[in-house]
Formats: C-alpha cells, structure tokens, sequence
C-alpha cells in the first residue's frame, strides 16, 4: 500500500462501459438521476484515504447469513457460497477492505418497512453480513440465494435474483456500489438495470458458478470478482 503521502494516480472512469444516470426503462432513475451537470472536485478528493475498518469491529458470524440472525432455526432456502477478489485499476487485490452485503430472502423479500411484498418474511434470516478482504483481495460470504421479486417498474416486472455489494478502495473515489447476478436467469432479458449495462459489459454483472468453491453435500459456490476503477470497473449501481 502507498504511503499517506505518495501522489496516487487515478484513471479516470470509463463511462462507455457504464450505464446511464437516467434511462427511461428504468422509472427511478428520472427521480435519482442528475440533472445539471456533474462538478468535477479537485485531484485532491481522490486521494483522501477511505475510513480504516479493524477485524475487531466484526462479529464471528458477520460474513454468514445462514447464521448471523438465527432465531430458533435454520433459514429457509438453497444456501450458497459467494466468493471472489476484489482489485483495484492496476488489477491488485484491494487488501483489509470491508464488503457489505444486502439481499432479499428466498422468497424475495427483504427485511426493510418499505418491502410490502407479499411474500413471507424468514425469521432466521437477516439479509445483511459483511467480511474483510484478506491479504490476496479476497472476501467470502455464505448466504441463501435470493428470490425474485415483482418491483412495480413496468407491467409484470419482475427484478432478477440478486446480492447488492458496497465497498471501498484505499481512497474514496474508489468506492462502489453493485449488483451480482446468477447465471442463467430467464429475467435478464426483461430487466432495465441489466439492459441498461452495454451489451459488451453485461458479463461483469453474472457470477460464476464454481464447482471447487462449491462444498459437497451442502451449499453450491459462486466466484464474483470486483473492480473498483479504471476501463474493467464493475458496473456501478
């Protein structure tokens, strides 16, 4: 890692492989999408390190969700290992760095007052977890594999099944915010936010399934690496 006081180089963003900030198929983006044009900040912002997270601050079971939230029984669902390396525009792994997850339950529901959805909630099950990357970029995640679920965004959507990643670099202009999907899914053809990703970049989006991660008899495994910049940066969210 630089020194606090080394020049730090960042390339800028490749926006071709990104998607729009507002896409008429995809509702919200007219709410949330900027309207006046972005303020460039002074190199200066790029370099100012990102918050230092501490294993101390992580419980034992933060990075399992088959566990973390456990009430009085296993949760419901197909559970699964999600794994990958996290690197940063020069393709080195991003070490000491904490991931944060969110998700929808098997049922495609999460534990949020503003899901309404009526598909039942798991009582053992959170949703949430985080982990650190180790000193290779790695993080690790158990979990169960989310379900689909309907989003109101046009007639008969339905958003693919999913895990919504956040996390940093060494500094703060390499934070992102993104999505993984699952190979395979009959819903990518029908969802704005994968169809709003050029064609050529999709691929950034899907995990792949792997049968050394996979553990016999008990949760299939997933690879999903994560660029935080530069011309191969996962697609942001």
């Amino acid at each position: 890692m630089s020194s606090p006081d080394s020049t730090i180089l960042l390339a800028p963003r490749d926006w071709e492989t990104q998607p729009l900030y507002r896409t008429p198929e995809y509702r919200s983006t007219a709410l949330r999408g900027p309207t006046q044009p972005l303020i460039p900040l002074a190199p200066r912002m790029g370099q100012l390190r990102a918050p230092v997270y501490g294993t101390d601050r992580l419980g034992a079971l933060d990075h399992d969700l088959t566990r973390n939230a456990v009430k009085n029984g296993e949760p419901m669902g197909e559970r699964i290992i999600v794994t990958g390396r996290v690197l940063d525009e020069g393709n080195r792994p991003v070490r000491n760095t904490l991931v944060e997850i969110w998700q929808a339950n098997a049922a495609g529901r999460y534990v949020h007052k503003v899901d309404q959805h009526g598909a039942p909630l798991d009582p053992n099950f959170l949703g949430a977890g985080r982990c650190m990357t180790d000193d290779d970029g790695r993080y690790r995640f158990m979990t169960i594999k989310p379900g689909a679920y309907p989003w109101g965004n046009h007639h008969n959507a339905w958003r693919p099944q999913h895990i919504h990643l956040s996390l940093f670099g060494d500094y703060f202009a390499s934070r992102l915010v993104t999505q993984m999907y699952f190979p395979g899914d009959p819903l990518f053809q029908f969802d704005p936010i994968y169809q709003g990703t050029p064609e050529a970049f999709r691929d950034r989006l899907v995990a792949r399934f792997d049968l050394d991660v996979t553990e016999p008899q008990f949760a299939l495994g997933y690879q999903f690496d994560i660029v935080l910049r530069g011309p191969l940066q996962s697609r942001m969210e």
